[in-house]
């Protein structure tokens, strides 16, 4: 008789329509759809993200089972992303897994979109050891979150106003880049001096993040510039990437490794989809040579959203027990 545990995730939360296969814990396919609709509007259109989730989702679905070599009718469960999220683009997949679930007569297993991102640790080797301290940094959120078993997570300390993603897309926008800004300014800060310019920053209580304030200092530092040199943008582009980029990861590594520090943790890591940024994976790096600390840095399709992650945080549930329902809301916590 076969064992195997076959699970299904669906992940919508934004504008990427992604499914995966996972066996036994084990990724088989992570297939993802993008929507380029947003680039002309600067950001997420939430409206026209729900119409391509209804657009992508059957497809998606339907090439990652191929590439796993599985059926619906082979499938012991489904996870999908619970929030938080766009309302419409969360109720496109909540809706699907329900519907498929009921179909099926198998478990559902709703699933918090930032748990999940902790979680992609636990997809390849080498996994986290405990206790295990990770900063989760994403547009919408940052955070630090502790780790003592594969089940629990505690929010030590989180962001009082803006994320430390909306602070790279803002700030990129403020320098005429396109939607998503965050990447180009990574790419761009590559040629750049990343102490040319210096920004200012919150020091909030205990582990806490502040970013408005920053950007207001980049707002500020840009327009005064700009009134002396109308082409100050242009002629220092890469240095002020490099600077802004700069200032934002040593403000999270600060709190990163003074939240180590004080806890006595050793395995750190990074997680969300500025975990992606070139800058602050060899941050979390040097850090924990200098330290002696172990870090843990996901795979980069596991850094920004995708169903893998929530395919491992689904597997993890399920074997706990912990399933959900017909009745639970597409938008939780």
């Amino acid at each position: 008789m076969n064992n195997q545990v076959k699970l299904l995730a669906i992940e919508s939360s934004c504008d990427d329509t992604s499914a995966a296969v996972l066996i036994d814990g084990q990724v088989k396919s992570n297939e993802v759809a993008g929507q380029l609709v947003h680039e002309k509007f600067g950001g997420v259109v939430p409206e026209l993200a729900s119409r391509a989730h209804q657009q992508h989702i059957v497809p998606v679905i339907d090439a990652a089972l191929k590439i796993a070599g599985i059926g619906i009718e082979d499938l012991d469960a489904i996870a999908y992303t619970q929030g938080p999220g766009l309302m419409g683009s969360l109720l496109v997949g909540s809706s699907f897994a329900k519907g498929l679930a009921l179909s099926r007569s198998i478990p559902l297993i709703p699933v918090h979109h930032m748990d999940a991102h902790v979680m992609a640790h636990f997809i390849d080797e080498p996994k986290p050891e405990f206790p295990f301290l990770c900063l989760v940094v994403s547009g919408g959120h940052t955070q630090l979150v502790r780790m003592d078993n594969v089940t629990s997570m505690d929010i030590i300390g989180k962001t009082r106003d803006d994320a430390a993603g909306e602070a790279f897309d803002k700030s990129a926008k403020l320098l005429g880049l396109p939607y998503p800004g965050g990447p180009l300014i990574d790419r761009y800060g590559k040629e750049g001096n990343p102490q040319r310019f210096q920004f200012s920053t919150s020091k909030m209580p205990e582990y806490d993040f502040s970013f408005s304030g920053l950007k207001t200092s980049i707002l500020y530092f840009v327009q005064d510039e700009m009134k002396k040199d109308p082409d100050f943008i242009g002629n220092n582009l890469n240095d002020l990437c490099a600077s802004i980029q700069e200032t934002i990861v040593t403000y999270l590594i600060k709190n990163l490794k003074r939240a180590a520090l004080d806890l006595g943790i050793k395995h750190i890591g990074i997680a969300g989809g500025v975990s992606a940024n070139s800058r602050l994976r060899e941050s979390v790096n040097e850090l924990a040579k200098k330290q002696g600390w172990k870090a843990y840095i996901p795979d980069f399709q596991y850094c920004t959203d995708n169903a893998a992650m929530i395919g491992i945080t689904g597997y993890y549930k399920y074997l706990a027990g912990q399933l959900g329902s017909i009745g639970d809301k597409p938008f939780a916590r």
